[in-house]
């Protein structure tokens, strides 16, 4: 028999207590977002150490967003689209999502024009970052500021 003062001994209140505790803590959501280092590693991984002009890239977003699960945005690109100019890829990167490369998409001269909408998902409030791939390597970006109030990546 254990001793009524023993710390092993479990009372009501002791369980009630640690029952409540782990309710709490299992119905609380954490955010996951990534840390601005993981946004610099996914811009190396995806185009090395090149440079990035920030020109002709136009990122168009809700300036506040009520929620994070369906944000529409919009990225064009200023070029003529021909064989000899063109864009061949539209990378869209999230410096607070868990994975910050949230969409890419290939392109060539019979796409028509540079330009793709979607509804992408935020992890919170952040600055989206868009950046074209040129067919001769130049690389150009744009950016939006985007509040949101309610975040979508969240941990359960």
């Amino acid at each position: 028999m254990v001793p009524e003062d023993s710390p092993l001994v479990l009372n009501r209140r002791a369980m009630i207590g640690g029952v409540g505790g782990l309710a709490l803590i299992g119905l609380s959501p954490l955010t996951a977002s990534a840390a601005p280092e993981d946004l610099r590693a996914a811009i190396e991984e995806r185009f090395g150490d090149r440079s990035i002009e920030e020109a002709r890239v136009t990122l168009k977003a809700p300036p506040i967003a009520e929620n994070g699960y369906s944000v529409p945005i919009t990225v064009s690109v200023d070029s003529p689209m021909t064989e000899q100019d063109h864009i061949q890829s539209i990378c869209i990167l999230s410096e607070r999502n868990p994975l910050p490369n949230i969409a890419d998409f290939q392109m060539s001269p019979r796409t028509g024009r540079a330009e793709v909408s979607a509804r992408i998902r935020l992890g919170g409030t952040q600055t989206l970052l868009a950046i074209a791939e040129t067919n001769s390597g130049a690389l150009y970006s744009g950016t939006a500021e985007i509040v949101v109030t309610l975040a979508a990546c969240v941990v359960l």
